[in-house]
């Protein structure tokens, strides 16, 4: 991929400084975002010193600037943008009951906003590049989401519904761009950085299956010529797993007698389904916990 060209926000450290180093050894040519600091200039300095070619690019991901920034940089310094990684995240995480205004607004505002306003952007530029061309742009998005939004994490409110307003989004992407050439798909990954650090604990001696390199290869997959046959997928990838999700499905299906539903008669059908006291969340996908031995968290909470 000599000559691509890639964005990678939150590549501060973790996550994201892991995706961007993979792609810059790839032969991407990297811009690099995250809030300004040693951390983002280290990432910089490290894909450089071993050959690569990256820039920084600082600033908030929840402000229109970063995001107009960003696409400028890649196109003023590299010439283009074939490859946009959106990965920055923050946590505040508290029980819904006893969440400030101000935990749901940050959280809300750095995942989803962050990734709507690089998805809108980009995809301008991809449709215009497609239109002047006369053909299907270059155009890749991997977008952060996680089994939080799966199983509810139940002091994650916050972050549980933008992961999967993120899936949503992912996914009205990859329908509505797709005859520009953009192809849209969404990972969650288990990976242990500082923003999990404190639910998953230090790594163990020897390998760790869930150190962020293991995500990289997924990332790259989707990022090069051979994600052209893949969109609007959602993945789980940790260690040596990759799981594809499927859609949700109907569980069950209740036709009114007459065609006009009453109250008795709604109870009457949906008494057979729902029999548990106390009831239990039940839409959610529980599926991907024993894909690893090592999860993330307590008592099957991920990241």
């Amino acid at each position: 991929m000599s000559g691509e060209v890639a964005i990678v926000t939150g590549a501060g450290q973790g996550l994201g400084a892991a995706e961007a180093t993979a792609l810059a050894a790839a032969g991407y040519r990297v811009v690099l975002n995250d809030l300004p600091g040693p951390a983002l200039d280290e990432t910089m300095e490290n894909i450089r010193k071993n050959g690569g070619e990256a820039v920084a690019c600082p600033g908030d991901i929840g402000e229109w600037s970063t995001a107009q920034a960003l696409l400028s940089t890649a196109i003023g310094t590299f010439g283009g943008l074939g490859v946009l990684v959106n990965n920055a995240g923050v946590l505040r995480d508290r029980m819904v009951f006893a969440m400030s205004e101000q935990e749901w607004d940050t959280v809300i505002r750095v995942h989803l906003r962050g990734h709507f306003l690089t998805t809108r952007l980009a995809t301008a530029h991809w449709r215009d590049t497609s239109k002047r061309e006369g053909r299907p742009a270059y155009a890749r998005i991997i977008n952060t989401a996680s089994e939080a939004f799966l199983l509810g994490s139940a002091g994650q409110a916050n972050y549980a519904a933008a992961k999967g307003g993120i899936v949503a989004l992912t996914l009205a992407t990859a329908r509505g761009c797709a005859p520009y050439g953009v192809r849209a798909n969404a990972i969650c990954p288990r990976a242990r950085t500082a923003m999990t650090g404190d639910l998953m604990g230090p790594p163990p001696d020897g390998k760790d299956p869930m150190a962020p390199r293991h995500v990289t290869p997924l990332v790259l997959h989707l990022a090069g010529p051979a994600g052209d046959r893949i969109t609007g997928e959602v993945f789980v990838v940790h260690g040596g797993v990759v799981a594809v999700l499927g859609p949700p499905t109907v569980r069950a299906v209740f036709r009114a007698a007459t065609g006009e539903w009453t109250p008795h008669e709604v109870e009457a059908a949906l008494s057979t389904v729902f029999t548990e006291v106390p009831p239990k969340p039940g839409f959610v996908c529980e599926q991907t916990l024993p894909l690893a031995d090592t999860t993330i968290g307590f008592g099957g909470e991920t990241r």
